[in-house]
């Protein structure tokens, strides 16, 4: 179940979801989040930037550790549209986030648990707390709406 701040969160990572699709890339939004207070923000930017690893996560948790000067971003939260891949699930574990929200599944590519379960595993020295499904009808709509148009 999710919290009305949850709500709110999720809906700042579709707007900026929405970032992505008007440059014409996946619209998945993330943002990094501390006791109320945005500490970083990204969108999917792989094709524009040229670098595979541009994915919203990743960006969101850049920024984020860029201004608190420190990789660890303990007790921090990430929002994001998009069920977080294995890539970003490795920056997720490194970066300690304390808790993951995502709104759609991702069964083709998810590791929280869709595909893979690195987010979810035991076997790791960080658990992360998963609340899944936050807003999951619009972020997927947006993600279905973009690939329409594309076919």
């Amino acid at each position: 179940m999710s919290t009305t701040e949850d709500t709110h969160w999720m809906r700042h990572a579709l707007d900026l979801a929405a970032r992505a699709e008007a440059e014409d890339e996946v619209p998945v939004g993330a943002v990094v989040v501390r006791d109320g207070e945005l500490l970083g923000e990204g969108y999917n930017r792989p094709i524009g930037s040229a670098d595979p690893s541009a994915h919203a996560e990743m960006l969101a948790l850049r920024e984020a550790a860029r201004r608190e000067g420190n990789y660890r971003l303990t007790d921090a939260d990430l929002y994001v549209t998009l069920e977080p891949c294995t890539m970003c699930a490795g920056a997720i574990i490194h970066a300690r986030i304390r808790r993951v929200i995502y709104g759609a599944d991702d069964p083709k590519t998810g590791a929280a648990g869709s595909q893979f379960d690195i987010l979810g595993t035991d076997r790791l020295n960080h658990r992360v707390v998963l609340t899944r499904g936050v807003l999951a009808e619009t972020c997927g709509e947006q993600l279905r709406a973009f690939f329409a148009r594309r076919r």
